[in-house]
């Protein structure tokens, strides 16, 4: 998994309306990237709508906030729709961006191993570093968490 300094890859991935996010465009911001397993999944749907609801106090801090998923930009816009989101999901269906970062990862559920995501955050700068980062996120005050670090990365960079 990525460590705090290092360099955030270049990468570009299709969004929900399938228009290409690319790294290089949006570089020189505060990003939150955040990856997540599954649309439209209890713990996936309850992280996307609290980032949703954090949308303006991400914005006072000029944060963009991007989830990251294996979920195609199909399923993307239907989780949008469904929950009423306002933040941009990119679709990493070939896990290029999740392996790039290392959170994908070999999962156990009931006695089952399976390849997936393991749920994590990063706060990118805007040179491009990894500012924090979170492994194994648990949603619950997560995005609070997110939120008051990102503040103070701020007055310190």
């Amino acid at each position: 998994m990525l460590k705090i300094g290092d360099s955030v890859p270049d990468f570009c991935l299709p969004n929900q309306d399938e228009e290409e996010i690319c790294y290089r465009d949006i570089k020189g911001n505060w990003i939150v990237l955040y990856f997540y397993p599954k649309d439209n999944t209890s713990g996936c749907t309850t992280e996307a709508c609290e980032f949703t609801a954090a949308v303006p106090d991400f914005r006072n801090l000029n944060a963009t906030i991007l989830g990251v998923s294996p979920d195609s930009p199909a399923k993307h816009r239907n989780f949008i729709t469904k929950q009423n989101l306002r933040i941009t999901l990119l679709s990493d269906e070939k896990q290029d961006l999740c392996n790039a970062f290392g959170v994908w990862q070999k999962k156990k559920m009931c006695g089952k191993e399976y390849m997936g995501i393991v749920r994590s955050t990063f706060i990118i700068d805007p040179i491009g570093k990894i500012a924090a980062s979170w492994e194994n996120v648990k949603v619950k005050e997560h995005i609070e968490d997110v939120k008051n670090k990102l503040a103070e990365l701020q007055k310190t960079f």
